[in-house]
């Protein structure tokens, strides 16, 4: 294979780890891509909950043709045995010809072991080819390991004059087009967090509603420090379906809420004094590998405020709503005093004007 070959292959094998973002718990999304004779004849991706891994889905398709074949995946190959085998030695197994790797797992129970177990059987193993697209791909699962943390994007949808309530009937400040691609944003997070102060104004859903997408809402996570949620609040009656946290420092003995949320299907989070960093921290004890912020002035003014945000995603609309509406943020600056100096990676514009910028506190790893 020629580099520009390695390169088209790895991106596809990126394409594929994508489909898993935000659906294989606190296992890594990674893609895998079999070559024979510059033919595709095996594709995988980490299956819903982290299993199977991409590498034994796409030797399963490929079978009896992998021999001889070049393997592209986005994350070194698991050389461990945990709840399955090691896909490094899957691969050996196989008798694959040789392995192209873009970038090494830092989970110290590989961490350049299964690159070692296929050079050990004589496979060729070539690591870094589009590494950075692949880091990015990754990033969640990178930051937990390296943090305890998850990757913490924001999403904010203002007007021009960054206002986040509206003067007419019309609830929403975006266009159809902007709300659907938040609701891939959702899609793609493993959690979605937002404050007791939201549902009690809005009463949210906090689920995708893609046609065709539907079961793959992300958990919600709602910060109620007094536990103040209602119990026919949207997120309660449907916990059941959606998996539901409520974090909060209440204990059931202190509020009867607290035995009849969990009757509901509700999972409690309890925690000391509820800060931001604190509730990050409980959930990567978790197993969240990336968050999405979701809500109003006092969620988003504590995310970006802690320190821990890595991206926002800042829908913005043309129109001007006026002084007399909420602001994004109560600092004087707005959003700029928070965003100032972050390098926005990519832009989007719908026909109706509205757009999207996301915008990165770092271009590469976030680490």
């Amino acid at each position: 294979m020629t580099p520009t070959q390695d390169i088209r292959w790895m991106r596809y094998a990126i394409a594929l780890a994508k489909r898993g973002r935000g659906r294989t718990a606190e296992n890594p999304a990674v893609g895998c891509v079999i070559v024979q004779k510059n033919q595709v004849v095996g594709v995988g991706w980490t299956a819903d909950g982290g299993r199977p891994h991409a590498e034994t889905e796409a030797l399963a398709r490929a079978g009896d043709r992998a021999k001889g074949a070049t393997v592209y995946v986005t994350l070194e190959p698991c050389s461990h045995y945990g709840k399955t085998p090691p896909c490094a030695r899957a691969l050996t197994r196989a008798q694959v010809k040789r392995v192209v790797v873009a970038t090494l797992d830092e989970d110290r129970r590989v961490s350049g072991r299964g690159v070692a177990m296929l050079q050990q059987a004589g496979i060729l193993v070539t690591i870094g080819v589009c590494a950075q697209e692949a880091a990015e791909t990754h990033a969640g699962f990178m930051r937990r390991l390296r943090t305890g943390l998850p990757l913490v994007s924001v999403k904010i949808a203002t007007s021009k004059d960054e206002k986040i309530t509206t003067h007419s009937a019309q609830p929403w400040i975006t266009g159809v087009q902007a709300r659907n691609f938040g609701h891939i944003l959702r899609r793609e997070h493993h959690a979605i967090v937002t404050g007791i102060g939201t549902v009690l104004a809005d009463n949210p859903m906090l689920n995708c509603r893609l046609a065709g997408l539907e079961h793959t809402s992300p958990v919600r996570v709602i910060i109620d420090r007094q536990l103040r949620i209602p119990l026919d609040a949207a997120v309660v009656r449907t916990a059941m379906q959606i998996p539901t946290w409520i974090v909060t420092s209440i204990t059931q003995q202190e509020h009867p809420h607290g035995a009849l949320l969990q009757k509901m299907g509700v999972q409690m989070m309890y925690v000391h004094k509820g800060d931001f960093m604190e509730v990050l921290q409980a959930l990567g004890a978790k197993g969240i590998t990336s968050i999405l912020v979701e809500g109003g002035q006092g969620i988003t003014e504590a995310a970006l405020g802690s320190g821990c945000v890595q991206q926002c995603y800042w829908f913005e609309a043309q129109h001007r709503i006026g002084t007399h509406a909420m602001p994004a943020v109560l600092h004087k600056d707005g959003l700029s005093h928070y965003l100032q100096g972050w390098q926005c990676r990519e832009t989007m514009l719908w026909e109706n004007g509205d757009s999207m910028r996301l915008l990165c506190l770092q271009e590469s790893s976030h680490t």
